[in-house]
Order: structure tokens, then C-alpha cells, then sequence
């Protein structure tokens, strides 16, 4: 979903780098594609007038036999675990995690667990989400919930 007005994020400086966010989002991304245990080759990201990343899920849903699943996400939105559709065919959310738009990737590893494996969607409440506010907002959320890498010599 493209997002444009007032759902935009804004930047406070027209010194930020949008690398930086870049680097961090793909970082979360890859921190929730371990914990849904999903490859990196499986995602995509991308920072333009909005912020959004993709994963493929590997696991299927008895309630859509034969349908790949997909997160998407968004700095506005967050998570959302939907069934994946044809370019003609309207989006088929099944659930979406509220909270903070930049949960825990434990915390998304959990919500796809337990949403793929129930047998209606009620397994997650939506909830308003806490959007970041900014450019830099967002990239030090994004930032706080990668796990540093210890590199070893």
C-alpha cells in the first residue's frame, strides 16, 4: 500500500541519510525473517516516500489451502500477515499486529506461529499502532530491535 499526505513520514533534517535508515530497516528485516524462519533471500525492503519490507512466508494456513502467505509492513501500519494475490486480485489481509509499529522480531515470530495456525483469525486483537514520528525516529527503532553482530577473530 502506498501511503502519500499526511501518512508520509517526514524527515527533520536535510542532513539525515537515508542509507542510514536503509541499512537499519534492512537489519530489522532480516532480524524478523530468522525469527519467522524465512531466508533473507525471501524479503525486500525499500525506503522511498514511504518505508515498507515484504517477507515471503514459507509456512501455509489450513484456512487457505494451496496459498502463499506474506507479511508486509509498513512505518505507519506495522505487521500485517495477508494471503499473497495476483496483481488483479484486491489484497486478503488475515490479520494484522498492532502495538508498536516496530515490534520485537520475537514478538512477529509469534504472531505468524499463531495466526497460521489457527482456525479463524481471532488469534490476534488488532490494536492502534505507535507509528514513528520521523525519519530518525524510525531509524532508531529500527536500530534498538537488531541484536548487535559480535564479530569473533
Amino acid at each position: 500500500m502506498l501511503l502519500s499526505g499526511p501518512d508520509r513520514l517526514t524527515t527533520e533534517s536535510a542532513h539525515e541519510d537515508p542509507l542510514l535508515l536503509r541499512r537499519a530497516l534492512a537489519g530489522y528485516v532480516r532480524a524478523v525473517a530468522d525469527a519467522v524462519g524465512v531466508s533473507e533471500e525471501g524479503t525486500s525492503c525499500e525506503v522511498a516516500d514511504t518505508v515498507t519490507a515484504y517477507v515471503a512466508l514459507s509456512r501455509r494456513s489450513p484456512r487457505f489451502p494451496g496459498r502463499d502467505l506474506m507479511l508486509l509492513w509498513s512505518s505507519r501500519q506495522g505487521w500485517t500477515l495477508s494471503v499473497e494475490t495476483a496483481p488483479a486480485e484486491r489484497p486478503l489481509l488475515v490479520s494484522h499486529l498492532g502495538g508498536d509499529a516496530v515490534p520485537e522480531p520475537a514478538l512477529v515470530g509469534r504472531f505468524v506461529t499463531e495466526v497460521v495456525s489457527a482456525p479463524d483469525s481471532g488469534a490476534w486483537t488488532p490494536q492502534p499502532v505507535h507509528a514513528a514520528r520521523d525519519h530518525r525516529d524510525l531509524q532508531s527503532r529500527l536500530e534498538r530491535r537488531v541484536r548487535p553482530v559480535v564479530k569473533r577473530s
